[in-house]
């Protein structure tokens, strides 16, 4: 197949290209590169057009079988900041995307969501696809109103497919340090300590990048009847934990301190996820990696690169919020978080990721 993969810069984009190319799929990248110089070693890549996803038209994508929507705004701090570029990042292009695409006869479309659309769940129960949507930020809300649109657009010429895929962990090319695995294991390295700043009884489903990978050229790979305008849970029963028990994971790895803060109180966005669907609607295709997998890696791979307090706190070098605010401070990105001409020569021409 002819792929385009849009974020394929980012955090799973970055894992998930090469390994569609690998696959003996034509891959083409798409992305901004907000984040060009935030490496953690070095990845593959695939050669990537340097463009905005709102700039994308029909003319961009003809001639593609499938496109692998990955690019986003990844975060609820950012849409704190402003929640207006979360919509319009999120929810309005990625619209504008898959009009583009059904217009240019593209087949399949790969939309990466998220099962933090189901928000503030009761009790332990577990959550299917069916389930109540509870978004609680603009950036979960942005997904459930995509996904809503989306869905209007299936056809029998165009399948849109719904990832909702668990709170991703592991090393990646463009590592991020605000996903709650990262997050610890950097605290547990760079400080032999970690504090909780809830009481760590909230339940998050957890999932490997790789994982989300594999998934996604599963899906990209599946008989269209099976997969056409499907919701998919992303993830594995034995990786709903607790965020308490991920501390202690670490504690065992690392002998690192743990405790919680003063004014620890229980986090609003808990919920368990059923993810019996994805075994049903891809019955070859099983999670490889566990949170104490991920955990062992993750803390191998810091020693390895060396990663210090600074890098991760005090710079925020791989914290996706700390990294827009200082193209903004700098002024070459504008309020719109487009880049300003004259920091990018006014180009787009391709370039390596």
């Amino acid at each position: 197949m002819k792929v385009l993969v849009t974020g394929s810069h980012g955090y799973i984009g970055s894992v998930a290209a090469p390994l569609l190319a690998d696959a003996g799929h034509e891959v083409l990248g798409l992305d901004t590169f907000y984040y060009r110089g935030c490496d953690f070693g070095q990845g593959a890549g695939v050669t990537t057009l340097d463009m905005d996803v709102r700039d994308v038209g029909p003319e961009t994508l003809r001639g593609f079988d499938a496109v692998v929507h990955l690019a986003a705004l990844s975060n609820d701090p950012i849409g704190d900041l402003n929640s207006d570029w979360t919509y319009e990042i999120n929810l309005e292009a990625t619209v504008t995307l898959a009009r583009a695409a059904k217009e240019a006869g593209v087949q399949r479309f790969v939309f990466a969501s998220s099962c933090s659309m189901y928000g503030a769940a009761s009790g332990d129960d577990l959550l299917d696809e069916n389930a109540p949507l509870r978004p609680l930020t603009p950036y979960a809300e942005s997904k459930v109103r995509a996904e809503e649109a989306l869905h209007e657009l299936a056809d029998p010429g165009f399948s849109p497919i719904f990832m909702r895929n668990a709170t991703a962990y592991g090393v990646s090319p463009r590592l991020r340090l605000d996903v709650v695995l990262n997050n610890l294991a950097a605290w547990a390295h760079t400080t032999r300590r970690i504090r909780l700043l809830s009481d760590g009884s909230a339940w998050r489903p957890l999932v490997h990048v790789q994982d989300i990978s594999r998934a996604t050229l599963a899906f990209l790979e599946a008989p269209r009847a099976a997969v056409h305008d499907q919701a998919v849970n992303i993830g594995s029963a034995n990786q709903n934990v607790r965020i308490r028990d991920l501390a202690e994971t670490l504690h065992g790895l690392l002998g690192c301190d743990v405790e919680l803060s003063d004014d620890a109180t229980p986090d609003p966005r808990s919920y368990r996820v059923d993810f019996s669907k994805l075994v049903e609607v891809l019955p070859g295709f099983r999670c490889e990696w566990t949170a104490e997998l991920g955990a062992d890696e993750l803390t191998t791979a810091y020693r390895r690169i060396g990663l210090t307090f600074d890098e991760f706190e005090r710079f925020g070098r791989y914290t996706r919020l700390v990294q827009l605010r200082r193209l903004l401070d700098a002024r070459v990105l504008d309020q719109d978080l487009y880049w300003r001409r004259v920091a990018r020569g006014g180009s787009a021409d391709p370039s390596p990721a």
